[in-house]
């Protein structure tokens, strides 16, 4: 049966005909994906793609990993989901978390970012007593209410309170507080006017939900400081950074400790799974300990599939060289699209870390969402869609970062420049037309 029939059909029975708001791209609706290996995706048409979106990132391993599916499946021969207890798996899991993540004492178990993200202004307000919790313009960190404001916003909107739903309660949006990222002075003057009421300050250490912000030393050391002076819950959102940068999160790379961590993605290459963790005091308040005051619960929480699933990435990260080889070849990709970008002469910042690449549209620097704002979407996503006919997956959407896996190979990078250079040319010689509504997209993905 072919997409369009498909697609049809799901559109009938699910709203927008997918399950998630950004699945839905403009000039795709009618993707249907049958397949999905290694480095590649095949849609119910046939098509194959390089796959680099990575579904926002998580199977760092690739898709459908033969270890992690054989330690799923045997995890599925001896246990289910029993709801009570714990297991030897949940046990040995923990203990990983707290071997390589500086700021993990303990941890629990979610199955989504966006509980663990949750969960954590929770307990950082059962902990302090206060009201009120800081964000950073472009970062996301989930769906729920206290967090969704303030990713990809108009210009018109920086500075002010941006929600990206509707159905949120003024009065839990006048609680959060969205500062620039990378200013260090905005954090001292937040902390110098409110930090006797600051629960918690909450960023995402690389803002990746905007491509790729990275951090500078000074703006993570600020918000440290100023958060354990204030008595604050720092919390770093690794759900994206996890495990993708290094085994022990950014916190390992800039040497900067939070208090709580939450993790997701990489974490399990692509199974149902977040965790947050952090000092002992803080998690001992949940109540999942008898008697902690931040109820926590969750049906499916540490389901033993998805902790195999865990477990067996974890291992492979620790045995393989995972990281030296997507590191390697998300270098070579930057420095291949910005020679190529240099020599067409058109504008462009080539930024990313290690596995992740973004090639924005515009003169430098880009350091804060504001600098984004530069960016020329309609080159962004016409230049990504020229792409697909070559048989390279980048998502086309404004500002959305692509991924290396370890199953892609310097032949799929050759390929990628390639390709980048056909399409940037196609594109520049062709302009338009271009849907360019997924400009305005907002928010991001868990």
């Amino acid at each position: 049966m072919n997409q369009r029939v498909l697609s049809e059909r799901a559109r009938r029975v699910i709203p927008g005909g997918v399950n998630s708001g950004q699945r839905s791209v403009p000039g795709l609706t009618d993707l249907v994906i049958a397949h999905a290996e290694g480095a590649r995706i095949r849609d119910a048409d046939g098509r194959e793609y390089v796959d680099y979106h990575a579904a926002f990132g998580p199977p760092l391993l690739g898709h459908n990993d033969p270890d992690v599916a054989e330690a799923v499946a045997a995890a599925g021969r001896s246990l289910d989901l029993a709801g009570v207890g714990v297991t030897q798996g949940e046990i040995e899991l923990a203990e990983t978390l707290a071997e390589l993540v500086p700021g993990i004492e303990k941890s629990l178990l979610t199955s989504t970012g966006s509980e663990a993200t949750f969960h954590a202004l929770r307990v950082a307000r059962a902990a302090t007593g206060r009201r009120l919790v800081v964000k950073f313009q472009g970062c996301y960190h989930g769906w729920h209410d206290s967090v969704s404001l303030n990713v990809i916003s108009a210009p018109d909107r920086v500075g002010a309170r941006d929600p990206i739903s509707t159905g949120i309660l003024p009065e839990v949006l006048e609680a959060t507080l969205v500062l620039p990222f990378n200013s260090a002075e905005a954090v001292r003057r937040a902390f110098a006017e409110h930090g006797a009421d600051i629960a918690a300050a909450i960023v995402e250490p690389v803002p990746h939900n905007v491509g790729c912000l990275l951090p500078e030393p000074e703006f993570l050391r600020t918000l440290r400081e100023e958060c354990t002076k204030a008595g604050s819950v720092l919390v770093f959102d690794e759900v994206i950074t996890g495990f993708r940068h290094a085994l022990g999160g950014w916190q390992q790379i800039s040497g900067v400790t939070p208090d709580l961590t939450t993790l997701g993605k990489a974490i399990a290459n692509g199974y149902p799974v977040g965790a947050l963790g952090g000092r002992a005091d803080l998690m001992d308040l949940f109540s999942s300990r008898p008697g902690g005051p931040a109820f926590f619960a969750g049906t499916y929480n540490g389901h033993p599939a998805v902790v195999a699933a865990a477990l067996a990435t974890v291992r492979k990260l620790r045995a393989e060289p995972v990281h030296e080889h997507v590191f390697a070849l998300g270098a070579r990709i930057r420095e291949g699209l910005t020679a190529i970008f240099d020599g067409l002469g058109v504008p462009a910042v080539v930024a990313g870390y290690g596995s992740v690449f973004v090639a924005y549209f515009m003169t430098g620097p880009a350091r804060t969402y504001t600098d984004l704002l530069r960016n020329d979407a309609e080159m962004f996503i016409g230049y990504r869609r020229r792409l697909l006919g070559h048989g390279v997956f980048e998502l086309p959407l404004n500002l959305k970062r692509s991924h290396v896996s370890y199953a892609h190979t310097g032949a799929d990078v050759d390929h990628l420049l390639e390709a980048a250079e056909q399409a940037a040319r196609a594109q520049l010689a062709q302009g338009g037309p271009v849907d360019v509504a997924a400009a305005s997209t907002m928010g991001g993905a868990r």
